[in-house]
């Protein structure tokens, strides 16, 4: 590394949304240090890989890239955090050009740790690239606290703003690796949340994302309390973030049904900000599957939640992630996922072949599903939930929808934002300046507009 000038960082980051909060937080404790950023296929000294380990897919994106970042600086420090780096350090300890690995509670040390680096290299006149990567990572066992970033006041994104609340997750779904990734469940303060958000809305974010591994369980761990009378758990934050007096929205990250049902749902409906907008993951249509997954719910709890969410609004955003080709899973049982798909009109889907996971229970399961089977699922469903979004959007069209504008998309001539039920909008300044509409600080304003044609990932809307 050139001491005489500017260091430079930069960042990858896979998978959720926790993943990219947690980067903007490793991103600013190098900038507070003086190095400047620059993008992911840049020149930089330190590269950092933000890794997810969901899928085999995600394990091997991050192997791809660590190799493509040492072609463009054999001489960077490249640390890998993160989830992958968590689960199977072995693993990433031998993909030549590693330096540094850091798990879940320890990446936020990151800088601290190049320093080290940087400082043995000195001391012992090295390389600062090594043959053994330094590695900081606890067991999963040992992942009891939650690791509070402060406030971050800087996104990449200057309308919308993610603050996570809670890390961990204790349900251990069958299929699934993130409680061995993350730990138990451990919830953040209402003060350093609140605390944040103040920090944000002064900044100007005019959309607030509550975010973490399982928002459902924020405030459920043995020992968490709060000082005042208000109701526990993630409907008394929100109800407390409600009380906030400015001129913004709150959006849930995702709700899981392991953990709320209907009943529970309908509190929701007294939180004047909150979007009209549920992240609410199926995984399967099929009971037999949902129970071998231990989703501790069925298919009839499920659509009591979508009856709730589609009464209070019937144009109640739901969207939602699947899985195709659990082991186990028969034409009947894709059938009851098909179905539900087309019963609830999902808003959008993330579909997913199913993905061994070392470690998970359906790992040692037998009747795998043949990966040409599973291909062959995903293709179909793909095309019925595509369908799906398409009549949702088309739904939409004469209604008045509330809009924050994030961008300016010259080449179309449009600016572009979304609802409150989180479909994509499209304005044509054209037509706003045809009618005298001020257009010049539109950006991170609020505006209502009626939907008046889908377009190829969106809405057309018109004030």
């Amino acid at each position: 590394m050139d001491k005489k000038r500017q260091p430079i960082v930069a960042i990858k980051t896979f998978g959720c949304k926790v993943n990219r909060y947690e980067s903007e937080a490793i991103l600013e404790s190098f900038k507070k240090e003086g190095y400047t950023v620059a993008g992911e296929e840049d020149f930089a000294d330190v590269y950092v890989i933000n890794t997810c380990t969901v899928t085999k897919l995600s394990d091997r994106k991050s192997r791809q890239y660590i190799r493509r970042v040492k072609r463009i600086n054999p001489e960077s420090i490249t640390c890998v955090v993160g989830c992958y780096a968590q689960v199977s350090p072995e693993e990433v300890a031998a993909i030549q050009g590693v330096d540094i690995i850091a798990g879940t509670n320890e990446k936020l040390n990151l800088y601290k740790f190049v320093e080290e680096k940087i400082d043995m290299s000195i001391d012992d006149n090295e390389s600062l690239t090594a043959e053994k990567p330094l590695c900081y990572v606890k067991d999963f066992s040992e992942l009891k606290e939650f690791v509070d970033t402060g406030s971050i006041s800087s996104m990449e994104n200057r309308t919308r703003a993610y603050i996570k609340i809670q890390e961990g997750c204790n349900q251990f779904c069958s299929y699934c690796i993130i409680p061995y990734a993350r730990g138990n469940i451990r919830s953040r303060s209402v003060k350093s949340i609140l605390s944040e958000i103040e920090v944000l809305l002064k900044e100007g974010f005019k959309e607030i994302v509550l975010t973490g591994i399982n928002t459902a369980l924020y405030g459920c761990e043995d020992g968490f309390s709060e000082t005042d009378n208000d109701e526990k758990g993630i409907l008394g934050l929100l109800k407390k973030i409600d009380r906030i007096e400015n001129d913004f929205r709150i959006r849930l990250s995702s709700l899981e049904p392991t953990v709320v049902n209907a009943e529970y749902v309908k509190g929701l409906f007294g939180i004047s900000k909150l979007c009209h907008h549920l992240h609410l993951s199926i995984q399967s249509g099929s009971d037999k599957v949902l129970k071998s997954m231990k989703r501790h719910y069925d298919r009839k709890k499920y659509m009591e939640i979508v009856s709730v969410l589609r009464d209070f609004d019937p144009n109640y955003g739901i969207t939602t992630d699947i899985i195709v080709g659990f082991p186990g899973e028969s034409e009947e049982d894709f059938t009851d996922t098909v179905n539900i798909v087309e019963n609830v009109n999902f808003s959008h889907c993330h579909i997913f072949p199913y993905s061994i996971r070392q470690g998970t229970l359906a790992a040692k399961m037998k009747d795998q599903v043949n990966s040409s089977i599973k291909s062959d699922r995903v293709k179909k469903l793909l095309g019925i939930a595509d369908k799906q979004e398409h009549i949702f959007r088309n739904k939409l069209i004469g209604s008045n929808l509330n809009i924050l504008i994030e961008e300016y998309i010259e080449d179309i001539d449009c600016f572009r934002g979304y609802s409150d039920n989180y479909v994509r909008c499209y304005i044509n300044k054209s037509s706003l300046d045809s009618k005298g509409l001020g257009t010049d600080n539109l950006i991170n304003r609020f505006i209502t507009a009626r939907g008046i044609c889908e377009t190829e990932d969106g809405l057309e809307c018109e004030i």
